[in-house]
């Protein structure tokens, strides 16, 4: 399957468009900001869905322009969350749900922390996932509770960890990395006492 990447917005968000090389359909992933270059992206492409991997507004700055201009359904997950109002979706995605794009699938790995809402979608029988700011090459996704930093660490030890060192993570932010490379790092993270920590974390604290 085909993978391509754009950092749009000031936040430089990481917007994904995954193509199944055979048919020309494609997904678009969290329409973050500029929609034109985003339509660029899709060029050439059959676009079916617009999914999003959380409702924080980085993510979701060009959802209302990139919906008129597709026509598509949007797939998101119905975790509750501060800014849910934000996101009217015309499916909502339950944890191991897979989906079709051309001759590829897709599936659904909800993993909640750096809000309720958060989602991973990884392509079946490749080593791909697009992690969203569930986690990255340094360290976790932030959090602004102590009870969403233990979601966090849940996340990790039952979600993360169970994927295998060849998985290649592409975040929100920021470039890919390959689990395994990170993975002493994350169980060495999970083995120390954070106490009622919650913030931007690293996995060296």
């Amino acid at each position: 399957m085909k993978m391509l990447c754009r950092a749009v917005g000031s936040w430089s968000m990481n917007c994904y468009v995954l193509v199944c090389p055979v048919t020309r359909r494609s997904v678009l992933i969290d329409p973050g900001a500029e929609p034109d270059r985003l339509q660029d992206m899709l060029a050439g492409t059959y676009p079916q869905a617009i999914l999003i991997t959380h409702s924080h507004p980085d993510h979701i700055g060009a959802l209302a322009a990139m919906r008129e201009a597709l026509k598509v359904p949007v797939l998101a997950h119905s975790g509750k969350d501060a800014l849910r109002s934000s996101i009217q979706a015309d499916q909502w995605l339950t944890h191991g749900e897979t989906f079709t794009v051309g001759r590829h699938l897709l599936r659904v790995h909800q993993a909640p922390g750096h809000t309720a809402d958060q989602v991973c979608f990884s392509i079946e029988d490749d080593h791909r996932i697009v992690v969203g700011d569930t986690i990255f090459a340094g360290g976790p996704g932030k959090t602004w509770s102590a009870e969403d930093f233990r979601l966090t660490l849940s996340t990790l030890r039952s979600v993360i960890l169970a994927w295998p060192d060849e998985t290649e993570c592409y975040p929100g932010h920021g470039p890919s990395f390959r689990l395994g490379d990170i993975r002493d790092a994350i169980e060495t993270f999970l083995q120390k006492d954070h106490g009622v920590f919650f913030g931007d974390a690293t996995w060296e604290m």
